[in-house]
């Protein structure tokens, strides 16, 4: 679920403010456990399908917080690499426990194999319409158009 609400950008109405975290935050820090692995800024930007420069901003003021701190990328000199601190995790996963009641609620009365399938066809209907914005940025040329879909994050 936590992939679908942050694609979605929707959090419970209990979301974790009381934990010093906005919605974006809690997104930003959803997309680094997600990742797996340290990865740059604009990974997680285009993993969240978001603005690499707003996400700058946010994980900024997540280092500032202390809950991000940034690592030297063997393959580019500029772009750090994100990784969750400890004080990071133990916050992404209090604020998972604030909204599993909630999220547990929404999947009552669905079975698991369904809420998969749904979650299937999520991330095939998101790789479709990243391939067919490519494709319509490739047709236009590149132009204004192309230009404004990327930047709007589609």
């Amino acid at each position: 679920m936590v992939s679908i609400a942050t694609g979605a950008k929707w959090l419970s109405p209990s979301e974790p403010a009381p934990l010093g975290l906005t919605s974006a935050r809690w997104q930003v820090l959803g997309a680094i456990v997600a990742a797996g692995y340290p990865q740059p800024v604009s990974w997680l930007a285009r993993n969240l399908g978001a603005h690499r420069q707003n996400v700058q901003r946010i994980v900024n003021d997540l280092a500032k917080e202390g809950l991000v701190a940034f690592e030297a990328n063997p393959h580019h000199r500029r772009a750090q690499l994100v990784i969750l601190t400890k004080k990071g995790k133990q916050t992404f996963d209090a604020a998972m426990r604030l909204q599993a009641p909630w999220s547990d609620s929404l999947s009552e009365g669905l079975l698991v194999k369904d809420i998969e399938t749904a979650h299937q066809v999520m991330l095939a209907l998101r790789e479709n319409l990243g391939v067919r914005n490519d494709a319509d940025a490739a047709q236009d040329g590149g132009g204004d158009q192309a230009r404004d879909a990327k930047e709007a994050g589609l």
